[in-house]
């Protein structure tokens, strides 16, 4: 049995992580830690402790020193700046005796950041939609000169479509970007279709472990939002295509030539059909992974039996092992259903 901490216990993607390992063979002492003490009431860890926002000044320090005092064998987190904040610390937390499975730090650096990893998408012939950073409004004017009536507008860190916005009016995209201080910060890039793919993998040392596809079919709370983007998938769905596999990869590969952890690619479909990459979830799985764990392929079982047992999965199929059309659907405070596409449209053909 093994210490395993979990950064940001009580929030979605962590409790998803959480429940995985409890439904697996596993029977580790799990230990929450987040910075909002209200979340931890909601993670089933055996211990729970408050630590201070991954980008506060003080993270380093308090991290190492509650790491000290509950002693992990192995810490994961669920959030693309705590990823950082970790890997940045990552010699001295190995020095502390905890062990960590992560991509290499510039990797991280690389896909934290997506304006870093479009330049080395475009830079290395992976098709991606262009992309102009805005560090002013001339920016701007040619972005709307460039790519199109409609762009898409977004900030180059932070999940959840943060910052997102499809924007037909100068005016209006202007005063979007001022309103989260967003000049040098955002990007705006060609729409492209609402159409979404994402990849999940787990990589050893450059070795594909196991890869599965989900397409979204909905976003909770979409209407709420102007960009329709909220980051909480409403229904997933099982499937698979050779050309997104390709396509995820090619886009894996362009960043690290030697994978290693978690890489998880979000891909969206242009208006002639065609996957592009548009960010990778860097060391940390999708949030609606234990879609899969319920569907019979636990990842982040997967993923500990390795970085703490060397124990790797004997899978039929190391790329897409779970069969096409099962559904994931969520929604708030009820637990998810898992169901299938067949069962999903004989109802939705009642709306004819």
């Amino acid at each position: 049995m093994a210490r395993i901490q979990i950064g940001g216990a009580g929030g979605a993607p962590s409790n998803n992580f959480i429940r995985s390992l409890r439904e697996s063979l596993r029977r580790d002492h799990l230990i929450g830690t987040c910075s909002t003490p209200s979340d931890l009431f909601l993670a089933d860890t055996d211990e729970k402790y408050v630590v201070p926002p991954a980008t506060a000044a003080s993270y380093p320090e308090r991290i190492l020193a509650q790491l000290h005092q509950a002693r992990p064998d192995f810490l994961h987190v669920q959030n693309d700046y705590e990823v950082r904040a970790v890997s940045r610390l990552r010699d001295r937390i190995q020095e502390a005796g905890v062990t960590l499975y992560l991509p290499a730090a510039d990797t991280i650096e690389n896909c934290v950041d997506k304006q870093k990893s479009y330049e080395i998408w475009a830079g290395a012939g992976v098709r991606v939609p262009k992309t102009i950073l805005l560090q002013s409004e001339r920016d701007l004017k040619t972005a709307f000169d460039t790519l199109g009536k409609t762009i898409w507008i977004r900030a180059t860190e932070g999940a959840g479509g943060a910052g997102a916005l499809p924007a037909d009016n100068f005016d209006f995209a202007r005063i979007w970007i001022d309103r989260f201080k967003g000049w040098g910060h955002f990007t705006a890039s060609e729409l492209l279709s609402k159409h979404t793919v994402a990849w999940q993998s787990i990589w050893y040392r450059g070795e594909l472990v196991v890869a599965q596809t989900r397409r979204r079919r909905s976003w909770n709370f979409g209407n709420r939002t102007l960009s329709g983007v909220t980051g909480i998938t409403g229904v997933g769905e099982t499937c698979s295509s050779a050309v997104v596999d390709r396509v995820a990869q090619d886009a894996i590969r362009a960043i690290d030539s030697t994978p290693h952890g978690i890489f998880s690619v979000d891909m969206t479909y242009d208006f002639s059909d065609m996957p592009m990459p548009t960010e990778i979830n860097i060391a940390r799985f999708f949030t609606t992974h234990y879609f899969f764990t319920k569907a019979g392929v636990n990842f982040p079982e997967i993923y500990c039996n390795i970085a703490l047992d060397g124990v790797f999965p004997t899978l039929e199929k190391k790329i897409n092992p779970l069969p096409d059309g099962l559904i994931w659907i969520r929604g708030m405070d009820h637990e998810p259903v898992l169901t299938t596409a067949t069962e999903l449209e004989q109802l939705e053909r009642q709306l004819d």
